[in-house]
């Protein structure tokens, strides 16, 4: 259930993810995503047809958005959402608003992700 691949065991996963998720194909859409703050493939869609929906289709990266990803996981476990509720779909939309654009949600520039032991 791991959403970054294998570590491969060699200490290079870190470099080489890195690598594999900052490289844009040709003609690939480029964002200077909010959360990690680099220049980085953008969303291919728009996650909500929200304004916060085309604010993150215009302001988040591919990898910036796996990340919330997990998060909402986390969320969605650790508070038991319903996202059949109105409620439910409020709050994670302003922990989603919350997680990109909120006080301190950018990340250092020189944020390495740490690879899944899962």
């Amino acid at each position: 259930m791991s959403c970054c691949g294998g570590g491969g065991g060699h200490g290079h996963g870190h470099e080489d993810q890195k690598k594999t998720e900052e490289a844009a194909k040709p003609g690939q859409r480029m964002v200077k995503c909010a959360k990690l703050q680099r220049d980085l493939p953008a969303l291919s869609f728009r996650p909500f047809k929200t304004e916060l929906g085309e604010k993150l289709y215009n302001q988040v990266s591919q990898q910036g958005w796996k990340m919330w990803t997990e998060h909402a996981k986390m969320l969605l476990n650790e508070y038991r959402l319903n996202l059949a509720s109105p409620e439910a779909t409020k709050f994670l939309m302003e922990q989603c608003e919350q997680f990109f654009f909120g006080e301190g949600a950018a990340l250092p520039p020189d944020y390495i992700p740490m690879a899944s032991g899962k």
